[in-house]
């Protein structure tokens, strides 16, 4: 099937096609804002179409050779100067099959128990305004973030989180690191999320959990030191809940 428009004939091949394009255009977008080059984005996109007008529309055989050059030296400078992005957004693609397969693997009673002593942990750490950090981990694995913390390998217990995250103890700075229904390690150092569209009230805890779920399928529970309110980070989104909603929102 094709539509005439003027010269230009379209058919369902070319609705797909630039469906796709407009696709990947979105993610390099939500790619590039995550990482605070935003503006880089709308640089690369005017390039983009200046080399499409130079050599598909108006055919400059010498400028649009000098383009072609620029597009392909830059399509290589752009994946190493992304690397790290592009391996994370690979990675969270194939988390997608394994998270699933790794939730159903869990304990239910070990299971319910954690939720339970994080539950009651940032219940009093709310009514007390301490600050905390909490990351639960999915299927992808958080060694790299364990390793800039104090490995502790404990079970998990309320009492042992607040006490973690009390006012001028060693380890309450940082994160708690949950993993297999163990306190792994805390005073762990996260990764900080670059998105531009964070609410300028959530603070620099807020941002290492965004910064750790933009990064893995883990999820964060952060405590703020300021109001006692509760947020969930997963997934890239992080929204604040009530302590009734904690894992509804959770994991």
């Amino acid at each position: 099937m094709l539509f005439e428009f003027g010269v230009f004939e379209i058919g369902i091949k070319d609705v797909v096609d630039i469906l796709l394009v407009g696709i990947m255009l979105y993610w390099a977008f939500r790619l590039l804002k995550r990482s605070g080059a935003v503006n880089l984005f709308w640089g690369i996109l005017m390039i983009l179409v200046i080399w499409f007008l130079v050599s598909f529309v108006f055919d400059l055989e010498l400028t649009g050779a000098i383009f072609n050059y620029i597009i392909s030296i830059g399509a290589i400078a752009l994946v190493v100067i992304f690397q790290e992005e592009l391996r994370n957004l690979i990675y969270r693609f194939g988390s997608q099959f394994t998270s699933r397969k790794f939730r159903r693997a869990r304990t239910d009673a070990a299971e319910e128990e954690m939720r339970r002593c994080i539950t009651t942990a940032c219940l009093h750490m709310s009514r007390s305004k301490t600050g905390a950090l909490i990351v639960i981990q999915g299927a992808n694995n958080l060694r790299e973030f364990e390793d800039t913390g104090e490995y502790i390998n404990a079970t998990v217990s309320a009492r042992l989180i607040e006490n973690i995250f009390f006012k001028n103890t060693p380890l309450h700075d940082g994160a708690v690191i949950i993993a297999d229904h163990k306190i792994v390690a805390a005073s762990c150092i996260l990764p900080v999320s670059k998105d531009t569209d964070i609410p300028s009230h959530f603070g620099l805890r807020h941002r290492a959990a965004l910064g750790i779920t933009e990064k893995t399928d883990a999820t964060a529970i952060v405590v703020s030191e300021e109001t006692g309110k509760i947020s969930v980070a997963k997934g890239s989104t992080l929204k604040e809940v009530s302590i009734d909603q904690l894992f509804k929102d959770a994991v």
